[in-house]
């Protein structure tokens, strides 16, 4: 089963060694890095790495993760814009973990709604998602808005329960049940 969704804007499916250059390159931002796991110094050997463990079957097993591209489907060829990564929990079945990352250039146009939408609609719907969640660094504002505009449910904040980059840092949780995304 290899992903491959589609949206009005964009196409979604696992990073692939063409996309390895633009994923380096928003990797490295600053900005971009100052909430995620990595540094400014990331190399296109890590993400060569990273894209050579993707899972084969395009969904993660329980404990993986997966990271899959958001391009304009647009364009030919289609830009990389930003990544998706999802996590299979690794103790609940049929719970997932999101996380997104988008170019600074391309940031503000709603891509991140779009793409986490998709995915979120697609892993209910076809994969049997009993629950998705995502966390955020409490400082940054954009990805909680983004949580709340796509109406995940505050689950709660974990106080300086995050040692992060030489600090402590709070969290802030959301999720959102298969009853509740299609409850509209």
């Amino acid at each position: 089963m290899r992903v491959h969704l589609t949206t009005e804007r964009l196409v979604i499916s696992p990073l692939t060694d063409a996309d390895a250059a633009a994923f380096t390159a928003y990797r490295r931002v600053p900005e971009v890095a100052r909430y995620q796991s990595w540094g400014t110094d990331y190399t296109l050997a890590d993400a060569a790495a990273l894209i050579a463990a993707q899972p084969v079957n395009g969904l993660p097993a329980a404990g993986e993760w997966a990271q899959w591209g958001l391009r304009l489907g647009t364009e030919r060829p289609a830009a990389l814009v930003g990544d998706i990564a999802v996590g299979a929990d690794a103790a609940q079945p049929d719970t997932y973990e999101l996380g997104v990352t988008l170019d600074p250039q391309h940031q503000g146009r709603g891509y991140a709604a779009e793409g986490l939408t998709a995915i979120i609609d697609w892993l209910m719907a076809d994969h049997g998602a009993h629950r998705i969640v995502m966390q955020g660094d409490a400082r940054n504002a954009a990805v909680l808005a983004l949580m709340r505009r796509l109406r995940l449910r505050h689950e709660g904040s974990i106080v300086e329960g995050d040692w992060f980059k030489g600090e402590w840092t709070t969290l802030e949780r959301f999720a959102v049940l298969r009853r509740e995304w299609h409850a509209d």
